[in-house]
């Protein structure tokens, strides 16, 4: 399940539900807002998504993630809105009957997020300055 949303998610909330008991490898990814882009301090973030076109095809990532890795279950949440340093920008979790399966689908999953989904972010610095950035496009989300 894909979802897009302007509240938080919390930490607390941050498992899988009900993980199959089949299930010998549960892998999250949480993904936060950062305090500074290079040598710039970053006050905050803010994300703007096309919800219904970015739900679509982020529930297409995740079956293919399913499909393509043999998963029991996969998840992502992403938040849209203004976020401050420290709050949680994605959540990705999947389940799968061994490690080496649940890590891949995680690293596969994220970084389809970043190069197929229409979500924007622009940061706001310390300085009154603000500039968008850009993600994806042959970028490695690990780097």
């Amino acid at each position: 399940m894909f979802k897009i949303s302007s509240e938080p998610i919390e930490e607390m909330d941050l498992n899988l539900p009900r993980a199959d008991r089949k299930a010998g490898g549960l892998v999250t990814f949480v993904g936060r807002v950062r305090d500074s882009s290079g040598d710039r301090r970053v006050i905050s973030m803010e994300y703007e998504a096309y919800s219904d076109l970015a739900e679509k095809e982020g529930e297409r990532i995740l079956a293919e993630a399913r499909k393509k890795f043999d998963l029991l279950e996969a998840y992502c949440r992403h938040r849209s809105g203004r976020l401050q340093p420290g709050e949680t920008a994605v959540w990705v979790a999947v389940a799968a009957a061994h490690r080496k399966e649940a890590f891949s689908a995680c690293k596969y999953i994220i970084d389809e997020l970043k190069g197929r989904l229409p979500i924007w972010k622009k940061e706001f610095y310390e300085d009154g300055d603000s500039g968008w950035v850009r993600e994806g496009a042959g970028k490695n989300s690990l780097e």
